[in-house]
């Protein structure tokens, strides 16, 4: 009798090997292959069988464009864009606890109203859900719900002309593929069952929404083709000592990525926010050392948020870095470049840097916020409370512009802003480039790290002697005095 070929899958990358190993060489990871069966294979490939001819179509042609199912809830909505997409696919990931399974109740609960929506759990008891729908207060809607698991079944229900428009599956790691002899939750499973389900959707034009659980890395457990297999894929974020929760787009076939949608935790469940900037900015205090309003785009959205940075001097040999929010790499880069061309000392000191409110910012354009935090927390000397800052810096001390000014500096007229802190507008065939100035808001251009520092008073002993620069001196124009308490 011929012996079964045994596979070895790593269940973070989705790696396959012939022998086991206590270290995955697709993703480095340890103790991550297990055991599955190979998969029968034809020997000589395809075989003598003959496919049919496919069909081939120009570029040029008449597509409508899909159907939007609108929910209603505008914060996702938008990170949808513009709701969603009949036939399409939809990935939700998140921590636990963070707030997923109240999220797609709520939008199955908006929905219901004007499609047949169907909610399948593989976690919770249908006593559970119900719960859930009473403490929404949803319980009256009518959205239909099952507890299953096995994706035969799932599928013969729901392979209907009568069936449902949307379907959730909570959660695709629960599901399991008879077929398959590995359990469920590992590599070939979710796979598997993810790929047989939204063939299905596809088919029958009915929308999907998956839920995925997360790794302790934040990525969404099972093979890293899970996210290509899906239309839009949706991270829920947020501290859950805060009661802020940010629903962030990193695909959409059908959307702009990137786009956020904000909502705080209740007891009622999530209610979206509709100005968040205010919201953020809602506990902060003016006049502090250390903090400053950073404008920011989040997709096409505008928002504020304060960096608070903390600056100490240093009993260890090696001083701490402890940032929240932010990238420590860049923290690093602009420390430095603060050290290298600006003869600001800052390697003997702890710092701390927090970005208020839970956000993350991945965005270059908070690297002036963060260096004129840094500089506020040093010299002592407060940013008016009035004013907002936003810049990318270069490796030379350099400021550089960045995108969708106007849409910052709009953002700050309307939340009550009376001054901003802006790069200088690139030059264009010797002309500049101005943005358009808000009715009510004093600009201060600013081209190189030098032109901030010279807004501060900086103690004596606290700066040392740049590095001399490479280039040529430029002669920039003077920013504008700002009135600044000296500390």
């Amino acid at each position: 009798m011929a012996r079964k070929a045994v596979n070895y899958v790593c269940q973070e990358c989705g790696t396959s090997s012939s022998k086991w190993s206590g270290r995955c060489e697709g993703c480095g990871k340890w103790n991550t292959l297990a055991e599955e069966a190979a998969p029968e294979a034809t020997p000589k490939g395809l075989g003598a069988k003959k496919g049919r001819k496919i069909t081939f179509q120009g570029l040029r042609g008449k597509t409508e464009h899909p159907p939007r199912q609108i929910s209603g809830i505008q914060e996702f909505d938008r990170v949808t864009g513009g709701g969603m997409v009949q036939g399409s696919a939809l990935l939700v990931g998140g921590d636990p606890g963070i707030g997923k399974s109240t999220v797609v109740m709520q939008v199955a609960a908006a929905l219901s109203g004007s499609l047949k929506v169907a909610y399948i759990s593989g976690e919770e008891a249908i006593d559970q859900l119900r719960l859930r729908a009473d403490r929404l207060g949803v319980a009256d809607t009518d959205v239909v719900l099952a507890a299953a698991t096995s994706v035969r079944d799932i599928a013969q229900t729901l392979d209907d002309a009568d069936g449902p428009d949307l379907v959730i599956i909570d959660s695709i790691q629960t599901m399991f593929v008879d077929s398959l002899d590995s359990a469920p939750g590992t590599v070939s499973q979710v796979r598997t069952s993810a790929q047989e389900l939204i063939r299905l959707a596809k088919r029958r034009g009915f929308a999907l929404i998956l839920v995925g659980h997360v790794t302790k890395e934040g990525q969404i457990a099972g093979p890293r083709v899970l996210e290509h297999m899906v239309d839009t894929v949706l991270y829920f974020e947020g501290d859950r000592s805060h009661q802020f929760r940010i629903l962030r787009s990193v695909k959409n076939r059908f959307g702009a990525t990137d786009e956020i949608g904000v909502f705080e935790m209740t007891g009622e469940g999530l209610r979206e926010v509709a100005n968040p900037s205010a919201l953020f900015l809602a506990d902060r205090e003016e006049d502090v050392s250390g903090a400053c309003v950073f404008a920011g785009m989040e997709g096409s959205r505008p928002l504020l948020v304060e960096i608070q940075s903390l600056t100490m001097p240093s009993s260890l040999a090696t001083p701490r870095r402890a940032v929240v929010g932010w990238d420590t790499g860049r923290l690093a880069m602009i420390m430095a470049v603060l050290e290298a061309r600006c003869g600001l000392t800052l390697s003997g000191m702890d710092v701390f840097l927090n970005v208020a409110g839970g956000l993350k910012i991945s965005e270059p354009a908070a690297d002036l916020a963060v260096a004129c935090a840094l500089v506020s927390s040093v010299s002592g000397v407060a940013l008016p409370g009035e004013t907002v800052i936003f810049g990318e810096i270069g490796l030379s001390g350099e400021i550089r512009a960045v995108p969708q000014i106007n849409a910052r500096l709009k953002e700050a007229s309307k939340l009550g802003f009376a001054r901003a802190i802006i790069p200088t507008p690139p030059r264009t065939k010797g002309k500049k480039a101005a943005p358009t100035i808000q009715s009510g808001l004093t600009i201060t251009e600013v081209s190189r790290l030098e032109d901030l520092l010279a807004l501060f008073a900086i103690p004596d002993g606290k700066r040392g002697k740049p590095q001399a620069s490479a280039e040529p001196p430029v002669n920039h124009a003077a920013a504008p005095p700002m009135d600044l308490p000296h500390g």
